[in-house]
Formats: C-alpha cells, sequence, structure tokens
C-alpha cells in the first residue's frame, strides 16, 4: 500500500465536493471515524485503489482476480513457509481484499477473518475488486483494529496475522505502539506469525521495528521492495530458521501458488 500511482479521481475529490472541508477540519485526527474518498484508477489491466490521493491502497489484475497482484503483497504471505494448514487466518486492513481472498481460497480449512473501519472499502472491495460475500468460513468485521485485536488478544488463537495500516496521508502505519503490538503477539496461537507491511525509507520504519522487538521474540525484515515497502514477520516464540528446509517448503508453495517463495527464504537469510 505505498506504491505511488495517480488517481484518476483524486483531483476531483480533493479540490470540490462535500468531503473538503470535513477532510481539513479533521487533520489532527488520524483515527475518527471520517473517511478520505475511496478513488479508482486502472493502467495496463490492473485496478487500482486510493483513498483519493496518488498513494495505492491496492491493486487486482482485472483478468486475474484472485492472484496477489503487487509484490510486497505476495510477500506479507510469507508466514506460509512457517504454516502449512492455519486454523485462522486474520488481516488487519483490507485494502483491495488480495490477501483475504488468497487466504479463502488456498487454506478451505481455515477460517479468514478481515477487519476493516472504512464500510465503504467493505463495498467496493465486494463491487470492484471480487471479494465473496461472508460466509460460514469469511468474516467481515467493521472495527478498529485495535479494537479487534486488543479483543483477540484474550483469546491466543490467530495462526496467521496480516498488518497492513494505511490511511490516506501514507505516513507510516496508523497503529505503531509497542502496546499495539503486544496486543498482535497476545493474539497469536503458540507458533503464530505476523507479517506487516513497513515502509522502509521513513522515519516509521525504525519505530514500528522497534516497537516490534519489544513485543516479539523474533523479528526479521525482507529486502525492500516498489517504494520502499518492507515486510516485517515477527514471531511468537524464538525462531530457528531451517534454511535447506524453508527452500523445499518454498518449492512446495511455488507449486501450488506460483509466488515467489524461494525469494522470500532468500530474503530472510539476508535478514538475519
Amino acid at each position: 500500500m505505498l506504491i505511488r500511482r495517480k488517481s484518476i479521481e483524486a483531483q476531483a475529490n480533493t479540490k470540490a465536493g462535500p468531503n473538503r472541508r470535513r477532510l481539513g477540519a479533521d487533520a489532527a485526527k488520524p483515527r475518527t471515524p471520517r473517511f478520505a474518498p475511496v478513488t479508482l484508477s486502472e493502467l495496463d489491466g490492473v485496478r487500482y485503489l486510493h483513498f483519493g490521493t496518488e498513494w495505492v491502497q491496492g491493486a487486482m489484475r482485472i483478468r486475474k482476480p484472485d492472484w496477489i497482484e503487487l509484490e510486497y503483497a505476495q510477500q506479507m504471505m510469507a508466514w506460509m513457509l512457517f504454516n502449512p494448514a492455519p486454523r485462522h487466518i486474520v488481516q488487519l486492513g483490507l485494502g483491495t481484499g488480495a490477501l483475504t481472498k488468497f487466504a479463502y481460497r488456498e487454506f478451505p480449512q481455515a477460517q479468514v477473518t478481515a477487519v476493516e473501519l472504512n464500510p465503504a472499502v467493505v463495498a467496493i472491495c465486494h463491487s470492484m475488486f471480487k471479494l465473496p460475500e461472508p460466509d460460514e468460513r469469511l468474516m467481515l468485521i467493521e472495527s478498529d483494529a485495535m479494537d479487534f485485536i486488543l479483543h483477540a488478544a484474550g483469546h491466543g488463537i490467530i495462526d496467521a496475522l496480516q498488518v497492513d495500516l494505511y490511511d490516506a496521508t501514507a505516513r507510516g502505519p496508523v497503529l505503531d505502539t509497542p502496546e499495539f503490538y503486544q496486543a498482535c503477539y497476545d493474539s497469536l496461537a503458540p507458533g503464530g506469525v505476523m507479517t506487516v507491511n513497513l515502509f522502509g525509507d521513513h522515519p516509521s520504519y525504525a519505530r514500528n521495528l522497534k516497537a516490534m522487538e519489544f513485543a516479539f521474540d523474533t523479528v526479521v525484515s525482507l529486502p525492500e521492495v516498489h517504494d520502499g515497502n518492507v515486510v516485517a514477520l515477527a514471531f511468537k516464540g524464538q525462531r530457528q530458521f531451517d534454511f535447506p528446509a524453508l527452500y523445499e517448503r518454498a518449492a512446495q508453495i511455488e507449486a501450488q501458488t506460483r509466488l515467489p517463495a524461494k525469494s522470500w527464504v532468500n530474503g530472510i537469510k539476508s535478514g538475519i
């Protein structure tokens, strides 16, 4: 979500319309439930989601709606190296629903939960990004991510937690405190893994990494991609990396999904 693409609707939404004064008035309240406009653009067969700015909040290749289009988003699935059969997968920040759709399709035995504060994002994911309707395996929760994860922290049953929380300003994750990451840690089942989308070339990167290292037992970052995206993996429990076994698992993932899992193992090796 930190890849720059010009929104074809951003200029119109920021220069005029009923949201103009509201957005300016709320600039000092980044976590109030008043939202920037949800906007779209398309280029070369790819549809992009924006929040009224040039910043991309997600993407979908129109002819392959269930494929994870963006490289950093593919890296968010790197927890698959460590758990081939998760029971509960949670996404904080829906975006275009790419990770939620992929997890729902690839892990039919798992409960998949997506948490999104903005109801307009959920609606446009259904109408423009092929997000399935909720069923017995897919739960869509309209909630503040902090409220959700504090509740989940009391249960400790999430196997894979994917965190991608950016607003229209894209100045770094909107939740980045030690308290937030401690709640993420507590929400995980034993051996659980969290992946987080960070912005490497930004002051928020060091702050988030420090907060994660405070809460988690093992933290490693993959190499930077796109315009600065860095995916961090954080583990509940000390993690020793068996690289021959990880490469074997990566080969299985690539055969099953076509995701570039061997590059994830290379990135973990270079990051420790």
